[in-house]
């Protein structure tokens, strides 16, 4: 089975509500086991032109399904959760507010490079709301592209977002 990290995100309606459905439809599916759940983190927007802060986690999962079976359910869920997706036709995208998005930031220690689908997420580096997470249940964990642990890519991290426990934001 391999072990993959998936960063879940919403900043539109009931935020953490959206995170725990789809932590369940993921743990439900039948080639899925959740391995660990992060605490929730309340996030400043990372490049989006928007009042609405993000509440975000990271789930470990063991799973059968491949890199992209696992694309196409976290779809369904994003869908049934009531995501509008866009087309992303650039790295210069406009990103909108969501009731969820699930983004699959690493697949054991593959390396995918396709239109549909890039592991690493490659963006992780460069976003505290994802490593945040991350940093509570994988510390550890080495991103097979830069050969650096979660914790060394934290420390190294130039301007970071802010990102408060859940519920700890004053």
């Amino acid at each position: 089975m391999a072990i993959v990290f998936l960063s879940l995100g919403s900043n539109s309606g009931d935020r953490v509500g959206y995170l725990q459905q789809a932590t369940a439809l993921i743990g439900a599916l039948d080639e899925v086991n959740i391995v660990a759940t992060s605490s929730f983190y309340e996030t400043e927007p990372w490049q989006m032109n928007t009042e609405k802060w993000f509440v975000n986690a990271v789930i470990e999962i063991s799973t059968t399904l491949t890199p992209i079976q696992l694309l196409e359910q976290c779809q369904r869920i994003e869908k049934q959760l009531g995501r509008k997706l866009t087309k992303d036709v650039s790295e210069n995208r406009i990103y909108t507010d969501r009731t969820i998005d699930i983004d699959i930031l690493f697949y054991d220690k593959q390396v995918i490079n396709t239109e549909e689908l890039i592991i690493p997420h490659r963006f992780f580096q460069r976003r505290a709301f994802m490593m945040v997470p991350m940093l509570e249940i994988a510390e550890d964990f080495v991103h097979p592209l830069f050969n650096k642990t979660v914790s060394q890519l934290f420390d190294e991290l130039e301007n970071p977002e802010m990102v408060y426990l859940y519920g700890a934001r004053i």
